[in-house]
């Protein structure tokens, strides 16, 4: 994910205003906004593939491509912020890969079990099916709190700018990253 210096290159309301005229119809304000947005959803790729198994051929300038084609349907959205966006780009990132993922599922598990903690892991596709139906689950239960598995597992996000993105305190991420840890590690055993 960018640094804080990164981002603030992007001036603030200027991608939101690019949203508000996508949903009006703007094309080229879609374009405006892709060119503007491209390098921060290619560092958000690259932290969900790098949860992907090893020698998948998917890049990260794939992932984005196919994330984005999905966000375009959806443009007339009513986008809240660049947040938002954010935030919904990450998560048709993660649909993209569960879709590849149950495309070349196989019946078995791994026995190894699941990883879910704060640094990257190799995921079986089998395991990557499990977690996004538990998250589903989660998500009807507690949707922050899904939606903080998404931006830290998934978007590779540090707990301080989740907090950021969701106007909460770090000592209130914290608890929400550990009880929602808890509480899929929960499902996934029972899986």
């Amino acid at each position: 994910m960018p640094r804080r210096e990164e981002r603030a290159a992007l001036a603030p309301g200027e991608v939101t205003g690019l949203l508000q005229a996508w949903r009006a119809g703007g094309d080229e304000a879609r374009e405006r906004l892709m060119a503007l947005v491209y390098v921060e959803l290619k560092k958000i790729a690259g932290a969900h593939l790098r949860r992907e198994r090893r020698g998948s051929t998917l890049q990260a300038t794939d992932l984005v491509h196919e994330a984005f084609l999905r966000l375009v349907p959806q443009g007339h959205l009513d986008w809240r912020d660049r947040t938002h966006f954010f935030g919904l780009a990450s998560t048709c990132m993660r649909r993209v890969l569960v879709d590849r993922a149950r495309a070349r599922s196989a019946a078995k598990r791994n026995p190894e079990g699941y990883a879910l903690t704060d640094a990257p892991s190799m995921a079986t596709p089998e395991q990557l099916l499990d977690l996004d139906r538990a998250l589903d689950r989660l998500a009807g239960e507690h949707p922050r709190l899904a939606r903080v598995v998404e931006m830290r597992y998934f978007g590779g996000l540090e707990l301080a700018e989740i907090a950021e993105y969701l106007a909460l305190s770090e000592r209130t991420l914290k608890r929400d990253w550990a009880f929602a840890r808890a509480w899929l590690l929960r499902e996934l055993d029972h899986a």
